[in-house]
């Protein structure tokens, strides 16, 4: 019996009664597991990138957070609306992303996950969109999960690139839920989408060897009721069943 592809997802540091926890939100769980992967949650301790943890996993996928990146991984002072950090998080996915790359793992970052992924490329991000002239204000509605979940703006899905090859339409209607955006692309990235003010909404790596694939928005949240949130996670589960394949051919021949 073939067992499930194993996705490492990042988690983020925080305190629970008085103690470090390392945790991860079930939705981003669940949604692997119901397009057939298997999560596995990796601390966020400094050197958990060393040794050949990452070469064992199919794919890797980097969660949103109420957490955002520290400013000074991309050379900005702090801005007074920016007050929620997590530099254990910071180093470990700064730190995964490229040797994700380079093992060729399939890749897929959503919305902090997206800004870790500029800032791992030399980019930059705005703080607080909401406060940059011509931008709109980005940030969930108050009210429940329903209201903060629902498609709250227009996505443009830019001709040509990985976003279109794998979803037919040139647009969708997607949730916001995020304060930061990126301001300047890293090098090395392709946009795939922008919302209505122009901001980037999603990005490809260039030239990867394996879906390496993030998004502003939250497409964790009840995807298969949603035609592009359900084709990001049946790509990227399709890309970590091919990883699994392949890593289990590599591993077969003599040595």
């Amino acid at each position: 019996m073939q067992t499930r592809p194993l996705v490492g997802v990042i988690a983020c540091r925080r305190e629970v009664e008085g103690h470090p926890a390392h945790m991860v939100t079930d939705k981003y769980l669940s949604a692997l597991r119901d397009y057939g992967l298997a999560p596995v949650i990796l601390p966020v301790w400094e050197d958990a990138v060393e040794g050949d943890l990452l070469a064992h996993l199919d794919g890797l996928l980097l969660t949103g957070s109420y957490s955002n990146v520290a400013p000074r991984r991309y050379g900005a002072e702090r801005a007074p609306e920016n007050t929620r950090d997590d530099p254990h998080r910071d180093a470990v996915a700064l730190a995964c992303i490229p040797a994700a790359l380079d093992l060729g793992l399939p890749l897929l970052g959503i919305c902090r996950g997206f800004q870790e992924i500029n800032v791992a490329f030399g980019g930059t991000l705005h703080q607080a969109v909401q406060g940059v002239p011509g931008l709109l204000d980005h940030r969930e509605p108050a009210g429940d999960l329903e209201a903060c979940y629902a498609p709250a703006h227009d996505l443009t899905i830019l001709p040509g690139g990985v976003l279109a090859a794998l979803y037919s339409r040139p647009d969708a209607r997607v949730n916001s839920l995020h304060q930061q955006g990126i301001a300047e692309l890293g090098p090395g990235l392709v946009a795939e989408a922008t919302a209505p003010d122009g901001l980037i909404e999603a990005v490809s790596v260039a030239g990867a060897p394996a879906f390496a694939l993030a998004v502003q928005w939250h497409p964790e949240w009840r995807p298969r009721e949603h035609p592009l949130y359900h084709a990001l996670f049946r790509s990227f589960a399709e890309a970590c069943r091919t990883r699994q394949a392949t890593g289990a051919a590599l591993d077969s021949q003599p040595a």
